[in-house]
């Protein structure tokens, strides 16, 4: 069921409200620029290093938002999700650090470095079948069993808002952006973006980007329906996840448009920041460097900002072709 409320959408406001709580857990994340990147892609980019963000994703600013927002009453039940990744690791850290259990459901599927990450973080992982159907119905038997708070990886907007911290902290020091790019699963990161940013300068265009092996986004926002993410063959893992009431209602109203790339894109702009700028981006943090690539009339130019999602790569599966 979404939490989308009937009164209103999240607005900067709330944006700003999250950061004075997230501000105390998470790392303000460096901005990094590259000149040969710049001339490769004929514009001016603005790196949101996320990949250096706790539990190496920006999951860990809407996943603190939430959990620190919660009462103490609350709180002491512990919280669950059903996460492949990154959302479930950022869940896990911040119930840790609030000193409160975690109970995540992950497919079976789930990259091992990510599994590996939550049960560092102390979370406690059930195992599911990758369907969306075995998620739900295995988060409902374990938020049966603890009476742990349900905290959707994005159908949520304390996530979302906390999600828009990463944007805040980018406009904050570069507050004269023509762009900002980000990559769409479920929508949560690109819902926080589009509520920071146009409540900060509408003028600034917000793009989504989304792999064209998993375009439920795109054809949605075309369409104006929610489609689902219907078994998407895409390498970018973090971004196979379908919009919700919520995400799809924020993003209808302020995106500019959701630009879509190849599978061939994502692995070559992954190596393009890999060996010009020597950082770890996972696949679904290079589908907006991907769209700059296929989609050079947009950027050519500009001072483009884009939020590097995430730097959680299985390195025994890597995608490169020697």
């Amino acid at each position: 069921m979404s939490t989308l409320q009937s009164h209103r959408l999240p607005a900067i406001e709330d944006v700003t409200k999250a950061y004075e709580i997230v501000k105390h857990y998470v790392h303000r994340t460096p901005v990094l620029t590259s000149k040969s990147v710049n001339a490769i892609l004929k514009a001016d980019i603005y790196f949101k290093c996320e990949n250096f963000q706790k539990g190496g994703a920006f999951k860990f600013r809407g996943a603190s938002n939430a959990v620190f927002n919660l009462t103490d009453n609350d709180a002491k039940r512990g919280v669950v999700t059903h996460s492949s990744g990154n959302h479930a690791a950022g869940l896990a850290l911040a119930a840790s650090i609030r000193g409160i259990p975690s109970y995540i459901v992950m497919p079976e599927n789930a990259a091992a470095i990510k599994k590996k990450a939550v049960e560092g973080y102390g979370g406690e992982i059930t195992f599911c079948k990758p369907t969306q159907k075995d998620r739900e119905d295995t988060l409902y038997q374990v938020q049966m069993r603890t009476g742990a708070v349900f905290i959707h990886a994005y159908d949520n907007i304390k996530v979302i808002c906390g999600q828009g911290t990463a944007s805040l902290e980018l406009l904050d020091e570069y507050p004269d952006l023509d762009i900002v790019t980000v990559p769409v699963g479920g929508g949560g990161l690109l819902s926080g973006t589009l509520t920071y940013t146009k409540g900060f300068n509408a003028a600034i265009k917000v793009y989504g980007t989304e792999p064209l092996n998993a375009d439920d986004a795109f054809r949605s926002l075309r369409d104006k329906t929610i489609y689902p993410s219907v078994n998407p063959n895409t390498i970018a893992d973090g971004l196979r996840t379908s919009l919700c009431e919520l995400t799809y209602t924020i993003i209808a109203a302020k995106c500019d448009g959701i630009l879509t790339v190849t599978e061939e894109g994502i692995v070559e702009a992954m190596r393009i920041i890999w060996e010009r700028m020597k950082i770890l981006i996972e696949p679904s943090s290079a589908v907006p460097i991907a769209a700059m690539m296929e989609h050079p009339q947009y950027f050519a130019g500009k001072k483009v900002g884009t939020i590097i999602s995430g730097g959680n790569v299985d390195l025994g599966d890597l995608p490169f072709k020697r």
